[in-house]
This record gives C-alpha cells, structure tokens and sequence, in this order.
C-alpha cells in the first residue's frame, strides 16, 4: 500500500495501519528537550537558475587548493599533477572499467599494473611491488600483518612519531587479535634509540619507524633494521614517495617491507581520500604479499604478453591460504602513479624533490625571523616541519593566514596535547617565495580564534 500523505484523512490511514493512534507515538522514544515544537524554518522553492546561483555562492565561501596556497601535510600533499596524467588515466579503457580480478583481465590493465610494479621497485630498491592496497594506512597494516606471519610472533614495536592515523589503524586490527603494540616515544622529533633498543626482544616481529616521519624529521633507518634483525625481527619503513628523489631508498637502509601512501605520485587531494597504498618487500616474502602481482611472460608464439602471477585473496585460493581478505584495489589511482614516475623519471623526481627541500627550509627560516615560531624539533627535515608558537594562539595564527586564503598547517594538539602550541607546515614545488612570505607575514600576526570555522578543525 503507498500512501501520499497529502491529506489528513491519508494520515489517519497510515497510522492506523501501523496501529497508532498519532503522529506525537511515532516519536515517543525520543526525549521532548530534543524534539522540535516549531515548524521547520524553511524557505520559498527556487527555480533551478536561482538555485544554481545560490549553490555557487555557497560553494565560494570554501577554501580549497584552486583558489588557495595550501601548506597542509600530514599524508596528504598539494603536489602539481601534469596534464598529461588526468589525460591518459580518463581514456575510456582505463577509467570506465571496474578493476579485475579475473585471470582473462585485458592486457592493457594487466601490463599497467606490471609497468607500476616495475615502477615501485626501482622507486623502493625493494625486490617485488603488488599492485597496490586502499591506501597509507592499510599498507601499513598490511605490511605488519605480513611480519607477523613471516615471524610467527606477536609483538609489534613502533614509534610515537609514526602517522597517529596509522597507529590507531593497528590498534584496530589488532584488537581481536591478541597483538600487543609497543610505542615508543619520540620527545625529540625522532624515536629515542635507546628505548627503542629497550623495546626490541625476541619475541618482536617487526619494528614500524615512519621516515621522515609524522613531524618530517628523518629516522635512523639504517640503525633500527640492524636492531630488528639482530633479534630476528622485520624492519617496517613507511616512507615518503617524493623523498626518494634525494634521499636514500628503503631496500637500501635494510628495510624488509616498503609502505607509503602514494597520493603525492600523480593524484590530486580528493576529500581525505582514499587513495594508494604502496607495498613492496624482499623476494623472500612474496607468497605473504597480499593482494595481485601482474608477471610478464610469452604467449604460445613468443610474443610479450602479461598475466596475474600471484592472486593471494580468499576469492582465489583455499581461505586458509589466503594472506588477506583486501576485496577491491586501488588500480585507477596505481595507473595515475605509473604515468607520474614514467613522465619525471629520475631527474625529474630529484628535481621535484630539490624544490620541496630548499622551499621548506626557506619557510622555515621566514617563519622563524618573525620571532613569534621557533623549530619544534633540531632535526633534519625533507618537505616538512613542525614549529612551536610562542604566543601559543595557534588557532588565531591560523585564522589570520586563512583571512589572505593561506591553509598554514595543521595544529599539532589534534593528535599530541603536549604539541597543541605547534603547527605542522608541508610545503611542496608548487609553493611561490610570495606564498611563503605571505605564510610568515600573517602567521606572525593573530585573530581571534573565535573566527575559527570548520576548515580550521
């Protein structure tokens, strides 16, 4: 039966029909200091140009990337994205089809995947990519998960200066699994090595160090993975794709497992995302990858051709052997990556990666001769920084920047109340020196904080 409400008589019918005998029974349950005894205050119908009009006013009160200088970090960067990337990624046969899992998958997919494979590993210095996970964080997961079925142990040791997203994901997973997390403190910017080593036994099954790391200080890598494999454990690197242009490769360092969040390869800021889980391992590990890998082999007449190698989800094998229940993949977003690292290649990543470190360190000189900011942490730094406010009004620093359209940072004390007179600043190639002068000039003056919106949270 449908009913139209649209007199009182129909009403009456339909509340009858469910057995009540007014419209104030359907809300019994809700409390009456939550109910609303008015009218909704609702205007008059627009037509659809009035309408459109209106939207678009509304649309142009946000700040965003397009009409501001964004130096907003944290796993997500305003990097310049070549025209070239949206052009091949949106043909009709890449961005139209659902991402295959079925072995007959088209060439063109499975030979994408393996370009980016490809890609990854020389990228990484690592052996062996998949073709990729949701995003950061799962990689993250994943790649600990990995750790713990390599080991066969259950004890994970990270550091506080790891993204707090990802460590709130591993709590997550491991919360019905018995795992337990060692976080090890980072008061200076970087994990304290002695309580590192303090940490690390014989029942670990991976160290997890991020590098540069949450704050965008650089880790000691190379000396953590000498501690993680002196007591059998795995060494985690979730690293900064960018920072690969000048800084030393993970699989150089002695890391076991790869990890990054690969937005800034070619993938604009998209609401949060998700966006591209990177994970690359030793050869050693291959069978406890999880997800796809896309293998290049001869057809029956010689000629090059591609094929799904290892399909490692329950979908595909005995569940038992199944490394990890991942159930879609982030192929669009692993294809805009492969176009990106295919475009720049090695020069063109150095060069990319040359203007984020002498950009950053720029801003952090202007910001400091303010006098009002000082560095949170004396340590080394790649495309980002933290900086303490002295007048700790963080939030009127931010306003003022954001009264000029400049996203100035990300406040620190979301995540570490100790760290709430901080700010975290990220600055990319796209950056102009008249950006970050603007950046310094009205960081170093406050409005009230409370001109504080949303976007400021």
């Amino acid at each position: 039966m449908v009913y139209s409400f649209n007199t009182p008589e129909d009403t009456q019918e339909m509340l009858e029909a469910i057995g009540i005998e007014s419209l104030a029974d359907l809300f019994a349950s809700v409390p009456a200091d939550l109910r609303l005894n008015r009218p909704l205050d609702i205007p008059d119908e627009l037509s659809e140009i009035e309408l459109t009009s209106h939207m678009t006013d509304l649309a142009s009160q946000n700040l965003h990337v397009a009409n501001s200088a964004c130096f907003l970090g944290a796993g997500a960067y305003d990097h310049f994205v070549p025209a070239v990337v949206d052009a091949i990624a949106s043909r009709g046969e890449f961005f139209t089809s659902y991402t295959p899992y079925q072995p007959e998958v088209s060439q063109g997919n499975l030979q994408a995947m393996f370009e980016y494979q490809t890609m990854v590993c020389q990228l990484t210095g690592m052996d062996v990519s998949n073709a990729s996970v949701y995003e950061g964080g799962s990689a993250v997961a994943e790649a600990v998960l990995m750790s713990m079925s390599v080991t066969k142990r259950n004890k994970v040791v990270t550091s506080a200066s790891v993204h707090p997203q990802y460590r709130e994901i591993l709590q997550t997973y491991f919360a019905t699994l018995g795992t337990e997390l060692v976080v090890v403190d980072a008061p200076m910017g970087v994990i304290n090595q002695e309580a590192l080593a303090a940490a690390v036994d014989d029942k670990t099954a991976c160290v997890l160090l991020q590098h540069p790391n949450f704050f965008g200080c650089l880790e000691d890598i190379h000396a953590a993975a000498e501690l993680a494999h002196a007591h059998g454990a795995l060494l985690v690197q979730s690293f900064d794709p960018i920072s690969l242009g000048i800084l030393k490769r993970p699989g150089d360092l002695g890391a076991d497992i790869a990890v990054a969040e690969g937005q800034s390869l070619g993938t604009p800021l998209q609401f949060g995302g998700p966006y591209l889980g990177i994970l690359a391992c030793s050869e050693k590990f291959v069978r406890r990858l999880p997800g796809r890998i896309a293998g290049e082999t001869r057809d029956r007449r010689g000629k090059r051709c591609f094929v799904l190698t290892l399909q490692t989800r329950e979908q595909h094998i005995r569940r038992e052997k199944a490394t990890s229940n991942i159930c879609t993949n982030q192929g669009l977003f692993a294809l805009r990556a492969a176009i990106y690292l295919a475009l720049l290649g090695k020069q063109g990543m150095r060069e990319v990666a040359e203007l984020c470190l002498q950009k950053s360190h720029y801003a952090l000189e202007q910001l400091t001769q303010s006098g009002r900011f000082e560095p949170a942490f004396q340590q080394p730094f790649f495309k980002e920084f933290a900086v303490r406010d002295l007048v700790n009004d963080v939030p009127g620093a931010l306003a003022a920047c954001r009264a000029d359209g400049i996203q100035a940072g990300i406040p620190l004390g979301t995540w570490f109340p100790n760290h709430d007179d901080c700010l975290l600043v990220a600055v990319t190639e796209k950056r102009t020196k008249d950006e970050i002068d603007r950046l310094a000039s009205h960081a170093s003056t406050s409005h009230s904080s409370s001109q504080l919106d949303y976007a400021t949270s």
